[in-house]
């Protein structure tokens, strides 16, 4: 039994359509109101912040892969997600389950620096500490070796579906609404993207190779990055539109966070669109070469066709 716990999400779709593909029919769905993604999934309702509720969810399960995800709130995150964590690891520990975190990277400085799974925690901010905690709380268990567990991180999504990012909100939703395009902070900086199907189809790989646990994995992005100019020129050549956009500057967002919660709870993470974001996924590529992920090209051109197809 290998089971997703907070399975409602973009991620945690694509992940059981490729555990299902790829892996077992034997999967668990786990959420409060959990659906089914595969004709076989169980489904099991559950809050995670009930820990009698996580022991029983995580029950008879191999393998457990945490892809919960919490609203833009950072007292939710502060008083959530650290329960989370410790509800999952107790009931992965007691039932000798293996664990699956999907990570982000908020807790990474916000500069140029190239981000490595070596690279050190500096969070700034509410909800890239909650990041931080949650990520030291497993290491800290992996390091005693308490549990067998494995980290996945992952930077900004971009994709199709429920995908959820600024990218997507600012660019290519807007492009199917026929929105001008917004450019967070800057044009000019490099960066990088990951499609989502390849970050749940890596952390199924992840998940089901042994002597993968007990290490953070960076999932595999095309490292030919692209500033958000270069993002909407490839756009505008495969729409076969010249996309216009507006550069959405700091003091702006500061002063739409005034009037909007929603651009209140980004603020602490802008500062990274100041600077080239370089995610490197070199160890994933080299231990598991014959995975092939999606360059950008190939990455618009399916939003382009799947958006082409809702018309």
């Amino acid at each position: 039994m290998q089971t997703i716990l907070g399975a409602n999400g973009q991620i945690a779709e694509e992940l059981a359509r490729e555990l299902y593909r790829s892996y077992t029919t034997n999967i668990r769905l786990v959420s409060r109101n959990p659906r089914k993604i595969n004709d076989t999934d169980q489904l099991f309702p559950a809050n995670l912040l009930d820990a009698q509720a996580t022991d029983k969810a995580v029950e008879g399960s191999d393998i457990a892969y945490l892809t919960v995800g919490l609203p833009m709130n950072a007292q939710m995150w502060e008083e959530q997600f650290p329960v989370m964590m410790n509800n999952v690891m107790n009931a992965c520990k007691n039932h000798k389950c293996k664990l699956v975190f999907f990570d982000n990277t908020y807790m990474y400085a916000k500069n140029s620096e190239p981000q490595t799974e070596e690279s050190p925690f500096i969070p700034h901010g509410q909800k890239s500490t909650v990041r931080a905690t949650m990520a030291t709380m497993l290491l800290n268990e992996m390091n005693k070796k308490s549990i067998e567990a494995v980290i996945c991180r992952a930077p900004e999504f971009y994709g199709i579906g429920k995908t959820q990012s600024i990218t997507n909100t600012l660019i290519f939703d807007n492009i199917k609404q026929s929105k001008k395009l917004k450019v967070p902070i800057k044009d000019n900086t490099l960066r990088t993207l990951i499609w989502t199907p390849d970050a749940s189809r890596a952390m199924a790989l992840i998940g089901n190779t042994p002597n993968a646990y007990h290490q953070t994995w960076h999932l595999p992005c095309d490292d030919n990055r692209l500033t958000y100019k270069e993002l909407i020129s490839l756009a505008s050549e495969i729409y076969q539109e010249d996309f216009k956009y507006t550069i959405v500057k700091m003091w702006m967002f500061k002063l739409i966070s005034l009037f909007s919660k929603k651009a209140k709870e980004l603020q602490e993470l802008l500062p990274r669109y100041r600077y080239d974001n370089l995610f490197i996924s070199d160890k994933f590529k080299k231990r598991f070469p014959e995975f092939t992920f999606t360059t950008y090209r190939e990455g618009v051109t399916n939003i382009f066709n799947k958006q082409k197809h809702q018309q």
